[in-house]
């Protein structure tokens, strides 16, 4: 089949090998432009996607928007039997939904209709669901409101963290789009509209979000901790002696404990919270690499009944 392809993200890698690996003529893929790196913003990366697509040698365009009727055209131009969406990050107008022969298939990361939106697999497990998935749906002018054809689940186990469920879900859904199209190709896709219950959106995570309070339930915070992890990281301030400095927590393991909210339990790195405790697994203090628990505790010599600081800062606020 002729397939436009459109992503940005590492998520959208596995899916684009899949549609390449089979076999399909991947006439054009469209991603976010290259955004400016380096200490002077000087240096323009481009996206995972596009990285990869140039490595296969095909046709990669960025537009910054499809409101412009000559990318529309430019689009339609190329024939395609379907455009495959994953995880984009722009709007397409009607006509650009209308334009390739079966419409444009999108891939998305939850069983819909629960988390329509931006950042369904954070959203998942920050609220501590404990099944998610993938489904390929056909786009409407919606935000994510289009019928489903196939879809695959995930289960999401206590511990796991945001970035091992978007690694179980990108290669989950390299195959189910795989699926999809061959389905497609032979005239055997059938949609299902979706369901108006349960109907839940998964807004883009706000900065203020990844501060950790000790003082909320650690349930609460295991499972925040869990769903930022890795990007952009659940993180708490603390004056080592230098000033303010932020320290990610990457991992997290739900404890029995009592004590002041913040306060360090043991040498185990177990910490108080508002109701129960958690464990310190996995820190990262800023432009260190990620070590245990323990070895942050011996290295910034906090010792059991320290008290993890909350401070406010706009400063580092902003750093996130």
């Amino acid at each position: 089949m002729r397939v436009i392809f459109m992503g940005t993200p590492d998520f959208a890698l596995a899916p684009l090998a899949e549609i390449f690996g089979r076999g399909h003529e991947v006439v054009a893929v469209y991603t976010r432009a290259p955004k400016a790196a380096g200490r002077r913003g000087l240096e323009l990366t481009p996206s995972p996607v596009h990285a990869a697509a140039e490595r296969y040698g095909l046709k990669v365009l960025t537009p910054k928007s499809f409101r412009d009727p000559e990318t529309v055209e430019q689009f339609r131009a190329f024939e395609a039997d379907v455009a495959v969406v994953v995880a984009y990050g722009l709007i397409l107008p009607k006509p650009a939904l209308d334009a390739p022969a079966f419409g444009c298939l999108n891939l998305h990361g939850s069983l819909l209709p629960r988390w329509r939106g931006a950042a369904p697999i954070q959203r998942a497990i920050m609220a501590g669901d404990r099944e998610t998935g993938v489904e390929v749906m056909k786009m409407e002018e919606g935000l994510d409101t289009g019928p489903i054809a196939m879809a695959e689940k995930l289960t999401i186990t206590p511990d796991m963290t945001a970035g091992e469920a978007h690694d179980r879900l990108s290669v989950l859904g390299a195959d189910l789009i795989g699926r999809a199209l061959a389905a497609l190709e032979r005239g055997g896709l059938q949609f299902q509209p979706q369901s108006e219950d349960g109907v839940v959106y998964a807004k883009k995570i706000d900065k203020a979000e990844a501060r950790v309070d000790f003082a909320q339930p650690s349930s609460v915070l295991h499972n925040v901790i869990r769903g930022l992890s890795p990007f952009p990281g659940a993180f708490f301030e603390m004056d080592f002696g230098k000033g303010l400095e932020r320290v990610k927590i990457l991992r997290s393991a739900l404890m029995e404990g009592a004590g002041k909210p913040g306060e360090i339990l043991d040498e185990t790195a177990r910490v108080a919270c508002g109701e129960g405790a958690l464990r310190l697994v996995e820190v990262q203090r800023a432009g260190r690499g990620p070590v245990s628990g323990e070895e942050f505790l011996r290295g910034a010599r906090l010792a059991p009944g320290a008290i993890l600081a909350k401070p406010q800062n706009a400063e580092l606020d902003a750093q996130i």
